[in-house]
């Protein structure tokens, strides 16, 4: 059986963050068809060398674009993206989407000229999250916070696991010791799965900012310019590099649209 022609996305992360970009690209595209690959046997990301990263990702990129044959690949991982696009770029002959803190809308939406950056240790480390403060948030206060236990409760809540509210609180509390922000931009696709929590343990009122509507938005600009494919008649698919799919996570990515998922 064939079914309608449709546009096709190779959604990637380390793990299950990615599913926020997953949720956005939905909403913009309801029809798009997509196939998601979480990398569980290296993940985190987050305390990866850059060399590490470079070396295994373009590779292994190459390899999901053969086995999926997407018109576009979303890097939804900051770490990822600030780290090896241009070398994954290099190596795949389609679009790629990498995902970029939303620096620039955060210090043109801070009233007070005052922001946090929140994502993992490495993130916040890199040199291109320095320069897009350079170009973009030079006349702000900018707090910086790597965190690697907001990953692991993203991990845990799409799980269906209690999270901690308290642990939660005690991750973010760097954020509020100094400067008083007003906006706080998540620098992570793993964190905007926990926006509620977040919002509930933060001691004041402030703005979180993701990525998410913003890469699909451009995912939709580029995809306009592409001819959809054919799609047989096989679900969407989830896949799992070197992790273990359980029925509760085979039931995390069913939530997102995943008919089926598959260790590799």
């Amino acid at each position: 059986m064939i079914l309608k022609a449709k546009h096709k996305a190779l959604v990637f992360d380390s793990g299950v963050g990615g599913l926020s970009v997953v949720r956005e690209l939905r909403r913009l595209m309801p029809d798009i068809y997509l196939s998601y690959v979480a990398d569980d046997g290296f993940r985190p990301y987050g305390n990866k060398t850059e060399a590490a990263l470079k070396a295994r990702l373009p590779g292994l990129i190459q390899t999901l674009v053969f086995a999926t044959q997407p018109d576009i690949v979303v890097i939804a991982c900051n770490t990822a993206s600030t780290t090896a696009l241009a070398e994954i770029r290099a190596a795949v002959k389609l679009p790629v989407i990498g995902v970029v803190p939303a620096i620039k809308p955060a210090a043109l939406s801070s009233s007070r000229k005052a922001i946090a950056v929140l994502g993992t240790p490495g993130t916040v480390k890199r040199k291109y999250v320095g320069k897009l403060i350079r170009d973009f948030a030079a006349n702000c206060q900018i707090v910086l916070h790597g965190s690697t236990g907001l990953v692991d409760m993203a991990e845990r809540k799409l799980a269906g696991l209690p999270i901690d509210l308290e642990a939660l609180r005690a991750e973010i509390q760097p954020l509020f010791a100094g400067v008083r922000i007003d906006t706080v931009v998540l620098a992570c696709t793993h964190f905007p799965l926990l926006l509620d929590e977040l919002k509930s343990v933060a001691p004041y009122d402030v703005s979180w900012v993701d990525s998410g509507s913003a890469i699909a938005k451009r995912a939709q600009s580029i995809l306009g310019d592409v001819r959809p494919g054919i799609i047989p008649d096989w679900p969407q698919t989830a896949l799992l590099v070197g992790g273990q799919d359980d029925e509760t996570r085979a039931e995390m990515f069913a939530a997102f649209g995943f008919a089926k998922t598959v260790s590799l």
